[in-house]
């Protein structure tokens, strides 16, 4: 048997995290099992699927690097084919029309709470109702067994049993006549040969109505796993007012697709102690049933900690590709020298996200417009002007532009200066990066590379003049 999983989200609105950690539970297992991931768009909610929804879905997808092997398959494609399926469960007499009026309907449901019954339909159509009128609307109700019991062996939550009593005689059709959820979703599982069926646990009540819808069709149920939802520290379902929830806005936070993977792998899975995992470690450990049967809380402060590790041990070139975009929406085109890569291993050490490690590359590329008040103050002023004067010349007249030759110059000056070396680095760091923080400022300085090196230095110099007039 070929594994084949799914994730199918609504387009109601971006990729958020759960839907996320879903995704990724669901294309773990399906590699793990050399099987196949699914995507399906369930967008029968036509009032509130939107194309806008649909994209942010396959960017926030194709950013965290979950590919699919079919698909993205659309529920709104296949509205013949539900048809079909709900003719034939009218002509088996697993269906049947109900003509009640959303007025009986309404007082049956406060009767019921009234009698502090748990509200459901009541069967009033099930042994076959006449239309009060030739055109009375209706809907297309499954006719759900009333003995008996549906187990599922769920491979997260262990055996749950649903007695059939309980469940009620669900909607398939509206009285528009589009399917219902509960319909869409067995039929396309049941087409698609669905094997496992991996969805947040929120989703357990209707897993026996569709291995009952199923089941009337003939067609085997899937394995099913409930994964359990994600709290908030204050312990309540993760929701906006948490902060970030959106998968892209983690992205234009500066995240990396990698650490935002390897944090939600260990919302409620875990191996041992490990906290750092590989995709392919990922793949290779997995486990259904190593899922935790309890709720998860999200700890941004462990997504940042994961986040740093990734930037300092991942390759430079991979998070060059996502630093180039924070750069960008910083207005500054990293195509230039410096190589980006190079300014990656410079600036790795000192940065938790994409975006502060743009914001302190900046000046690598763009022109000093101003300097850091107090950093000026202390650092470009009549005394550092002898030191900043003589590592101009010297470093005008170096014959190798490297770290190691510019490191050489600054240590000669705050020795013939008879100053300490900081004397010297921190006058120049200024004058080139514009404040008191950069890589090291031999590093720096060979980054910045020599022409605006010595521009820099000559535009120190020039305000310290200006100062002192």
């Amino acid at each position: 048997m070929t594994v084949r999983t799914r994730f199918a989200p609504s387009p109601t609105g971006y990729l958020h995290i759960g839907g996320a950690r879903t995704a990724l539970f669901s294309w773990l297992y399906a590699r793990k099992h050399g099987g196949d991931f699914i995507l399906r768009i369930e967008d029968t909610d036509l009032e509130r699927s939107t194309p806008e929804s649909v994209n942010a879905i396959l960017e926030g997808m194709t950013w965290l690097g979950l590919e699919y092997d079919e698909g993205p398959f659309y529920q709104t494609h296949r509205f013949n084919r539900y048809k079909v399926i709900i003719d034939q469960l009218l002509e088996s007499g697993h269906a049947y029309k109900c003509y009640c009026s959303k007025e009986r309907l309404e007082k049956l449901r406060e009767e019921q709470m009234a009698r502090k019954e748990k509200p459901r339909y009541d069967g009033h159509c099930r042994p076959g109702a006449e239309p009060p009128s030739p055109d009375a609307p209706y809907v297309i109700r499954f006719r759900n067994p009333e003995e008996g019991e549906v187990v599922v062996e769920d491979l997260i939550r262990g055996r749950v049993v649903f007695r059939n009593q309980e469940l009620d005689d669900l909607i398939i059709q509206r009285s528009d006549g589009s399917p219902t959820y509960n319909l869409t979703v067995v039929v396309d599982d049941a087409d698609m040969d669905i094997t496992h069926v991996i969805r947040g646990d929120d989703h357990l009540n209707n897993t026996p109505r569709q291995i009952n819808i199923l089941r009337a069709l003939g067609a085997e149920p899937p394995v099913y796993a409930h994964v359990p939802m994600i709290l908030g520290a204050d312990g309540k379902r993760l929701s906006k007012r948490h902060g970030a929830v959106s998968v892209m806005q983690y992205r234009d936070e500066g995240y990396l697709p990698e650490a935002l993977l390897n944090y939600l792998v260990r919302l409620g899975w875990s191996h041992g102690d490990q906290e750092v995992f590989s995709v392919d470690e990922m793949i290779e450990l997995f486990d259904l049933p190593d899922v935790n049967k309890a709720a998860s809380t999200f700890n941004p402060d462990k997504l940042l900690w994961l986040n740093q590790h990734y930037i300092k041990h991942s390759d430079p070139k991979h998070v060059a590709r996502h630093l180039s975009h924070h750069l960008g929406r910083l207005g500054v085109d990293p195509a230039p020298e410096p190589p980006l890569e190079e300014v990656v291993k410079a600036q790795r050490e000192r940065a938790k996200t994409l975006v502060e490690m743009a914001e302190n590359s900046r000046f690598f590329y763009c022109d000093i417009d101003g300097y850091d008040e107090k950093a000026a103050r202390k650092n470009l002023n009549a005394g550092s002007r002898p030191a900043l004067a003589e590592l101009r010349e010297r470093l005008a007249g170096l014959a190798d532009w490297t770290p190691e030759a510019i490191h050489e110059v600054v240590q000669g000056v705050a020795e013939v200066l008879e100053l300490k070396l900081g004397k010297v680095a921190q006058p120049l760091r200024v004058a080139l990066a514009g404040g008191p923080v950069s890589p090291p400022i031999d590093v720096t300085a060979w980054l910045v590379g020599r022409e605006r090196t010595l521009a820099r230095i000559d535009a120190a110099l020039a305000y310290i003049d200006a100062q002192a007039t």
